[in-house]
């Protein structure tokens, strides 16, 4: 991937961090999209839940994956998470807002109301994965400064990519803007 993508959303800050997102590997960002993508799509068709059957797929594939593979896809998670968070961030400063404040307790208010998936204990994590994003830093590296990521993190990271996602969708009013943002962005840094 696309670290040139990754990069691309980084110039023009001024971070100087070990949790700089230009020491972050970009990880698999196109299969995190497409995991965050199916969940949005199950949403938008109007499911409670998962559907069964795509469940059972995106299952399958990740169990498929080796450990390599798996952290890649994690990794991808976080770049979405920082690349979501860097467009809401432009689009609170267009209007002389902090995206840290507008965002975040929304984020905690939505993980609350899914316990099931989100256990209490890792929602100041996650919020603290935005909140490093918002601020300019890698959220994945801002994360591997406290040890290894836990298994109970997993539900709650994916969670964290997609709540952002619908966040964005839900301020453009377009159910796939969020999808087709990193597409673009994906597609731009393949050409390059």
């Amino acid at each position: 991937m696309h670290r040139a993508a990754y990069r691309g959303h980084v110039e023009g800050n001024s971070v100087s961090s070990p949790c700089g997102p230009e020491h972050a590997p970009a990880g698999d960002v196109g299969t995190a999209l497409l995991i965050i993508d199916s969940r949005l799509k199950s949403v938008h068709d109007g499911k409670t839940g998962a559907d069964p059957e795509q469940q059972e797929l995106i299952d399958q594939f990740t169990a498929s994956l080796g450990p390599e593979a798996a952290n890649d896809v994690l990794d991808g998670a976080c770049t979405l998470i920082y690349m979501f968070m860097q467009w809401l961030r432009m689009a609170y400063e267009g209007q002389d807002k902090d995206v840290v404040a507008f965002v975040v307790p929304d984020l905690v208010a939505m993980m609350r109301m899914m316990p099931r998936s989100v256990r209490p204990e890792v929602i100041p994590t996650m919020a603290g994965l935005v909140i490093a994003a918002g601020t300019g830093l890698s959220p994945n590296l801002w994360r591997k400064q406290y040890g290894p990521w836990t298994e109970d993190e997993m539900n709650p990271l994916e969670a964290t990519a997609f709540l952002l996602a619908e966040h964005i969708n839900r301020i453009t009013g377009d159910r796939d803007f969020a999808t087709r943002l990193i597409t673009e962005v994906l597609a731009g840094s393949d050409e390059d």
